[in-house]
Formats: C-alpha cells, structure tokens, sequence
C-alpha cells in the first residue's frame, strides 16, 4: 500500500511541475504591462494584444489533435510543450516588438499542448480521483499564476533590472520541468499506439455531442474571464490610484484565491448531485467581485479580489473536471480536451483585446467592465448545460434505438 501511494504522490508532483509553467508566461506579463507598453510604444488595444496572442494559440493543438491519424503519448507531448516553453521565453527576450509577440505566440502554442495532455493524463492514471486530482492540478497552474505575477516587479526592481529579466527567469522551471519528464517519455515511447483512424473516429463523436459544445463554451467564456483579470487587473487598479507594486500584488491574491477556490471544488462537488449549484454559486460570486473591483472604493478591492478569485477558481476546477467527468474514457478525453480548450481558448482570447478596444474606445473602465458582467451572467446558461450528469463519446449501439437517458448525447 505505501509503495502505491508513493508512485500515486510522485505521479502527482510530475504533474504539479508541469502545471506551475502553464500560466507565469502570460500571468506575469500583467503587471509589467503598463512598462511594456511605455518602452515599445503600444496602445492599449497592442498592449492587449501581448496577452491575446498567447491565449489566441492556447487551443491550437486542441484543434489539430482531432486530424492526427495517432495520437502520441501524453508524456512525449509534455517535454514537447516544455521544450517549446523554453524556446518562447528566450525569443520574447530579444530586443524588439516582434520578437515579444513571436515569442508569446510559440509559448501560446507549448501551453496548448500542456494544456490537452494533463487532462488524458489524469483521465489514463487516475479514473477513480479526477476531481481530486485535478484539484491538485489547477491549483498548482493559479499557484504558478500567483508566484509569478505577484514576484515580477519587485525581482525587477530588487535587481533594478528591465522588464525582460523576470519575464527570463521563468526558463528555469520549464527547464526542470522537460528534463524531469524525458526519462518517463522515452519510457513511454515503444507503448501501443492508437490505431491508424482511431482518434478520428472518436474525435468526429466528440465533435457532433451537443453536450461536448456545452461544455467547450463553458470553458471558452470562464477562461475569457479569467485572461481579462490576468491582462487587465493591475492595470485598473493603477489606473484607480494604486501604486505598481500593489496592483501586481492584487493579481497575485486573485490568483492565490483562485488556487483556494479549485481545492474547494471536490468538497463542493461532495454536496451536490451535479455540478450545477456549483456553478450558480461561481457565476454569482464573478459577477460581485467584477462590480466591487470596478465601482466599489478603490481601498476594498482586495476584498472583492478574494470573492472573485475564490469564485474564478472553482468555475476553472469545474471545467477542467469535467473533461474528465463527462468523458466515456481516456481517448474521448485527450479529443474532448482538445476542443474544449482549442476552441475554447479562441473564445478566451477575444477577452483581453476586446476590453483593451473599449477602453480605447471609452478612455474609461465603465463600458468595458459593464460588458464583463454582462458575459460573466451569460456563462451561467452554458455551465448549467454542461454540468448535467451525462456523457460524451460512448460508441454508437450495435442497432438503431429510440433515445433513452443512458443514451450519449
């Protein structure tokens, strides 16, 4: 029993050191963002552009996971994401605009392979603990979340650095993250392959389940609202009088509640039948945060950062257990996966930019963050369809029949 456990903790941590790099790449450009806008000249709708990209590319082997006749291992694709990772880092650090933005796009698209793989991971390793388990592995992405954008301006300050020396440092945990898992991908290489038109089958069950686009809107809009707090954040609360450093260390509570939010999710879900009053309750939460942080006294918004972090953070371990939850099984997983989160981080991109454009548009905050609530109550009708207790991609029945509740949608 305690060998078990071992190998079941061990597994967990490589998991966690793949997820704390998911996030600092984007999550630690916000509070530097007003300086890098300054020193490259960008408006802020360019400005928002710096966050767009990556989460635009965030999806983007989602999407091309559905057409691939085999589909790799989930460890060999985990050191290509981290070796990816490394190589956007270090572009990002040349010194030029294009640069910033080719290097946002190819971490963007090492996130995505990240960001698939860990969930048919959990789903392959750990069919009895996926709400567990994916607990574990979101708060590990909000931590990574939270440690980087809370660290970025006072490692530059401390160092009396630019804004590319924290943004640098993140190589170093990607670095540990690819050759830690090396080992495990070359043992996983000779493993049986899927079949030759195996995953393009199960991909076109997946890609006609109406269930399956619930629950990808789902994860496109809470993901949309997320990726505005991480670009945007900071950047209100600067503009509403506070300093710099506090604003980068309002982003770092949001994503330290977010962290507390995803750990609550399984005792959450223990309480209800389904995962629909879970989402009521996030949806609420999103929508008083988001007014207390735009409207409400400027000296309070660290209240208002908690309830939305805490709020945010369940919606985000809500709907990446569902990939898990609602799948028939690990092959149905790594497809639902990619859809979700390649059509979903599409979705989330629009965010960022869209808010950027109206504050453009407004030179205020009270068009854009009035929108924000609008689509935070709109990701109710989807979550609640999602969190149904139903199935996507269980194989069609040998002979026709009439639709029944244990049927696949």
């Amino acid at each position: 029993m305690s060998e078990r456990r071992g190998a079941f903790v061990l597994q967990i941590l490589l998991i966690v050191l793949v997820a704390v790099n998911l996030r600092p790449a984007l999550a630690s450009v916000g509070p530097l963002l007003t300086e890098i806008r300054d020193d490259l000249g960008l408006s802020n709708t360019g400005a928002g552009a710096v966050t767009t990209l990556p989460l635009a590319f965030f999806g983007a082997y989602g999407l091309l996971a559905a057409f691939l006749r085999r589909a790799p291992r989930g460890e060999t694709l985990l050191v290509t994401a981290m070796g990816l990772l490394v190589a956007g880092l270090l572009l990002r650090l040349a010194p030029s605009t294009a640069a910033l933005f080719a290097g946002s796009l190819v971490a963007g698209i090492a996130i995505s392979i990240g960001n698939v793989a860990i969930p048919a991971i959990i789903k392959r390793d750990h069919p009895g603990s996926i709400t567990t388990v994916t607990a574990i592995y979101t708060v590990a992405v909000t931590t990574g979340a939270a440690v980087s954008s809370g660290i970025a301006v006072p490692v530059q300050r401390g160092l009396d650095a630019s804004w590319r020396l924290p943004l640098g440092l993140l190589v170093i945990p990607a670095v540990l993250a690819a050759l830690v898992w090396l080992p495990r991908a070359r043992r996983a290489a000779p493993g049986t392959p899927v079949p030759a038109g195996a995953s393009r089958q199960v991909a076109a069950r997946v890609w006609r389940s109406g269930l399956a686009w619930q629950m990808t809107v789902f994860m496109g809009v809470q993901s949309l609202l997320n990726y505005v707090v991480l670009g945007w954040l900071p950047t209100i609360c600067q503009d509403r009088g506070m300093a710099e450093t506090s604003a980068g260390y309002v982003l770092a509570l949001s994503a330290l509640f977010q962290a507390v939010g995803s750990l609550s999710m399984p005792t959450l879900a223990r309480r209800a039948r389904d995962q629909r009053p879970i989402v009521v309750l996030a949806v609420a939460l999103c929508l008083v945060g988001f007014a207390g942080i735009a409207w409400a006294p400027i000296g309070s918004v660290w209240l208002w950062t908690v309830v939305l972090g805490f709020a945010q953070g369940v919606l985000f371990a809500t709907a990446l257990a569902l990939l898990g939850l609602r799948a028939h099984d690990a092959q149905v997983a790594a497809q639902l996966s990619g859809m979700a989160q390649g059509v979903g981080y599409v979705i989330a991109a629009l965010g960022p930019l869209l808010v950027g454009a109206l504050h453009d548009a407004t030179d205020g905050w009270t068009v854009p963050m009035t929108v924000v609530l609008v689509i935070t109550a709109g990701l109710a009708l989807p979550g609640m369809a999602a969190a149904r207790d139903r199935t996507v991609g269980a194989p069609a029945p040998a002979e026709p029949a009439r639709v029944t509740s244990g049927e696949t949608r």
